[in-house]
C-alpha cells in the first residue's frame, strides 16, 4: 500500500494524514485509494501548516455535502482554525473571504449564480468556437515550421484567457497583459499578489467601460443584470480564474491522454472522433482541480462514520470522489455520455451552467485544431519522463514536449504570434 505521513494533533483525537508534500506530486491517486483503504470517505488530515481539516473521497458523502448548503456551507468564515491560521499560510488564497459570489450563500448567492449563468447562457457557442479556432490557427502557426513545441506552455495555457478576453469584449491590444497577469496571479510567487491587483483594476476599468459602452459581452450582461459594478468585477475575477488553469489543464491532459493511449493514437489522423470521449475520460481520471476548499459544517453532524464539529473544514476531493469503487466499476473506458462525475463540482455552488459547456467548447475546438493540423503529432520523449507540476490542488502537466512533420506557414510568423499572444 502507499505509503503516506501520519501526525499527531492535541486538539484533535487520533492520527491525521499530511496533506501536502511530495507524495502527491508522483502518483494522487494511489494515495488517496491508500487514505480510502485506512479510514473510509472521510478522512482526518492536516493541510499546510499541519491545520486540521476533513478529506471527503467517498462519491456519496462529496454529493451530500455538495447537495446540502444549509448544513455544509461556503463561507469561509464560518471556519473554527482561524486563531491557527498564521498570516503567510500558503493557502490563505483559497480561504481567505471577499464580496465574490464564491464566499455568498442562500438567496445572495443564488442572485450572483443566476446573473453569472444569464451572463455565459448570452455567449453564441458557435461564435466562441469559431474564435477559438482562429486563436488556434495562429498559434500552430508559430510553431508549425519547427517540428517541435511544448504544447503546455505555447498552447494549452494560452488559449483559454485569450478566449475569455473575446467573451468579455476586450480590446486585442489589452489582452497579452491580462494572459500574463492572470498567470502571474495564479502562481504562487513573489509577485502573485501584485498580479492579482493588476488584474482586478483591469476588471474595474473594463467593467466602467462596458457601463459607458455596452455591447454583445459578458460583462455588459451582467450590468444589466442589476448586479452593483464592485459584484461584478468580483465575480469576473472569480470567472476569469476558474476558466484559465482547469481549462488549460484539461486540454494538456487530453492531448497527453490521446497521445500515450492507443486507443486515441490509432485515431490521431482522424481525430473528431476520439476528442470528446477523451475529455470526458480525463475528467474521471485526471481531473484538472484535484481537491477544492471547501465546505464549512454549520453545526455537529456525522459524515462517513466520523464525528464533523461546527465549523470544522471539509476539503472536497474531487478526483478521490471520480475514483471512489463504489462508482468507478460503473465507469468504463468507453462510457462517453457518462457525466456524473464530480469534477465541475455539484449542486448550488458547483460550476454555474452553461460554463462546464463554455469550457468544453475551448477545449475541444484547440484539441481538433492541432490534430488537424498536425496529424503526425507524438511526444517527444518517454511518457513516464513527462512532470506534473507539484500541486494538491490542480492536475497539469509542466511540459508537454511533442515532434511532428514541420508545415511552413505562408507569410510572416512573428506577426501572427503577436496577434494570438
Amino acid at each position: 500500500m502507499t505509503e503516506f505521513r501520519h501526525a499527531a494533533d492535541p486538539a484533535w483525537p487520533g492520527e491525521r494524514v499530511r496533506l501536502y508534500g511530495p507524495e502527491f506530486n508522483h502518483d494522487p491517486g494511489a494515495l488517496y485509494a491508500a487514505i480510502r483503504e485506512e479510514y473510509g470517505p472521510v478522512a482526518p488530515i492536516l493541510l499546510d501548516g499541519d491545520i486540521p481539516a476533513w478529506f471527503v473521497s467517498g462519491y456519496r458523502e462529496m454529493h451530500r455535502i455538495t447537495s446540502d448548503s444549509q448544513l455544509f456551507a461556503r463561507d469561509t468564515r464560518r471556519w473554527n482554525e482561524w486563531d491557527r491560521v498564521p498570516a503567510d499560510w500558503p493557502l490563505l488564497p483559497y480561504v481567505a473571504h471577499n464580496p465574490s459570489v464564491m464566499f455568498t450563500e442562500g438567496p445572495e448567492h443564488r442572485r450572483r449564480a443566476g446573473a453569472i449563468s444569464d451572463a455565459l447562457a448570452a455567449v453564441d457557442q458557435f461564435e466562441l468556437g469559431a474564435h477559438c479556432e482562429r486563436i488556434a490557427d495562429r498559434l500552430v502557426d508559430a510553431f508549425a515550421g519547427t517540428g517541435e513545441a511544448d504544447l503546455v506552455t505555447q498552447y494549452a495555457l494560452r488559449i483559454p484567457l485569450l478566449a475569455v478576453a473575446k467573451m468579455y469584449g476586450m480590446p486585442e491590444a489589452e489582452t497579452p497583459a491580462l494572459v500574463r497577469d492572470v498567470a502571474i496571479s495564479l502562481d504562487v510567487g513573489p509577485d502573485a499578489m501584485n498580479a492579482h491587483l493588476r488584474v482586478q483594476s483591469a476588471m474595474r476599468a473594463l467593467v466602467a467601460h462596458k457601463r459607458d459602452f455596452p455591447g454583445a459581452d459578458v460583462p455588459s450582461q451582467l450590468l444589466r443584470s442589476g448586479l452593483s459594478e464592485e459584484e461584478i468585477v468580483q465575480d469576473l475575477l472569480v470567472v476569469t480564474a476558474a476558466a484559465q488553469q482547469p481549462t488549460a489543464n484539461w486540454i494538456g491532459n487530453t492531448i497527453r491522454l490521446m497521445l500515450t493511449d492507443l486507443r486515441f493514437a490509432m485515431t490521431l489522423s482522424g481525430g473528431r472522433g476520439s476528442v470528446g470521449q477523451a475529455l470526458n475520460e480525463v475528467l474521471w481520471h485526471d481531473t484538472p482541480t484535484q481537491n477544492f476548499i471547501g465546505r464549512f459544517a454549520t453545526r455537529d453532524t456525522q459524515l462517513g462514520g466520523q464525528r464533523v464539529r461546527a465549523g470544522d473544514l471539509l476539503v472536497m476531493g474531487l478526483a478521490a470522489a471520480n475514483s471512489d469503487p463504489l462508482v468507478r466499476q460503473e465507469v468504463t473506458p468507453g462510457s462517453l455520455g457518462n457525466h456524473a462525475h464530480m469534477s465541475f463540482g455539484h449542486g448550488e455552488h458547483g460550476c454555474p451552467y452553461p460554463a462546464p459547456e463554455v469550457a468544453e467548447v475551448i477545449a475541444r475546438t484547440t484539441i481538433e485544431v492541432l490534430l488537424d493540423r498536425l496529424p503526425d503529432l507524438a511526444l517527444a520523449v518517454p511518457a513516464e519522463a513527462l512532470v506534473w507540476r507539484p500541486s494538491v490542488w490542480m492536475r497539469g502537466l509542466e511540459s508537454l514536449p511533442v515532434s511532428f512533420t514541420p508545415t511552413y506557414v505562408a507569410g510572416d510568423l512573428g506577426s501572427a504570434t503577436t496577434g494570438a499572444w
